[in-house]
């Protein structure tokens, strides 16, 4: 997922040094987010630092923000947490001990309450949504 990071600059070389240790690749940086709109850069979300709190604003202006119809299960926040991190399929089912099948039902059972039309869109719609933590 490609970020953009908000905020000032001692508020952001603290989140870039926690942001070093995942698969999140930062797209660009700026002091506010009417700067961050007008970057140059395609990007999934933003990340605004404050306070040393991150909270993460979508940048699809056309995209709903209401709660999902249908609440995840344990197991799909679970699954949902994983595909943030960048997991493939194996390695999430590795990691719970399930079935890659088992894994692409929960993906899609996730994309399909999210309204998501793919991992990566659900993971952004979930972020959005506060279900995840980036």
């Amino acid at each position: 997922m490609r970020i953009v990071l908000i905020g000032d600059p001692a508020e952001r070389a603290a989140l870039r040094r926690t942001l070093d240790h995942t698969t999140l690749e930062i797209a660009g940086e700026a002091e506010t987010i009417e700067a961050a709109r007008a970057l140059p850069v395609n990007a999934d979300a933003f990340l605004l630092a404050a306070h040393g709190r991150a909270r993460v604003g979508e940048t699809r202006a056309t995209e709903t923000h209401d709660p999902p119809s249908e609440s995840l299960t344990p197991r799909e926040i679970q699954v949902l947490e994983l595909l943030a991190e960048g997991l493939p399929n194996k390695g999430i089912a590795a990691r719970l001990s399930i079935s890659d099948q088992t894994v692409k039902f929960h993906v899609a059972s996730i994309c399909g309450k999210l309204g998501a039309t793919n991992r990566t869109d659900a993971v952004r719609r979930a972020v959005r949504r506060g279900l995840v933590t980036l």
